[in-house]
């Protein structure tokens, strides 16, 4: 899901911490005068009760107090939780060069994106480039999926052009476990929970 937030068109929205798998929760809070921190407080309960889930006591007792020091004490963020997860930092670093840097999802032009399902639980993004330097953004939900041929034109290569492997989630530099041909004669094959990036490149 990483992947499709940073890669797909418009803004990635990331999260307070989300990018080093943060473990500090980010409850509402806010700092004002006594009288306007009551009428915060309560607002914030009727906001809530709106919510099925939470509308019941004691899920309206355990919300936390925004005008209270603490409920912003357990919102700051703990760094040292970026190193004990780089390996999370570097997937996120990585897509976004990718989306930066490359020719491709850099550009994000208008109608040239489409996709089509797999599975239940897997699918294909297709990112058209100028001159047939297209991307495949595979996605899967599920186990590993397995199949003799993908029967739709989204998969397809450019004329003249095989799928190169540019990116993968289960690289080992993120903790995964590597990465199987996703495309050979006669077979595609997509690691299960886990999502790749191929590229359009001349054929040998």
């Amino acid at each position: 899901m990483t992947a499709l937030m940073l890669l797909m068109p418009g803004t990635p929205m990331l999260f307070q911490g989300q990018e080093f798998w943060a473990s500090t929760p980010f409850l509402y809070f806010a700092d004002h005068k006594p009288e306007l921190a009551e009428l915060v407080a309560k607002g914030r309960h009727e906001f809530v009760a709106q919510f099925p889930s939470a509308a019941s006591a004691p899920m309206r007792e355990r919300l936390a107090n925004p005008k209270a020091r603490e409920t912003f004490e357990l919102c700051k963020l703990h760094w040292s939780e970026r190193e004990r997860h780089a390996e999370v930092v570097a997937l996120h670093r990585d897509l976004l060069r990718l989306r930066r840097e490359d020719p491709v999802f850099a550009q994000q032009r208008r109608g040239a994106l489409d996709g089509t399902l797999l599975g239940p639980e897997a699918f294909l993004l297709r990112f058209f480039g100028e001159g047939g330097q297209d991307r495949l953004l595979l996605v899967n939900l599920g186990r590993d999926l397995e199949r003799r041929s993908i029967p739709d034109p989204l998969a397809a290569p450019p004329e003249g052009r095989g799928w190169r492997l540019i990116w993968s989630s289960e690289h080992p530099a993120y903790g995964g476990g590597g990465t199987p041909q996703i495309e050979a004669k006669e077979r595609w094959r997509l690691p299960g929970h886990a999502a790749v990036v191929l590229a359009a490149t001349p054929a040998p």
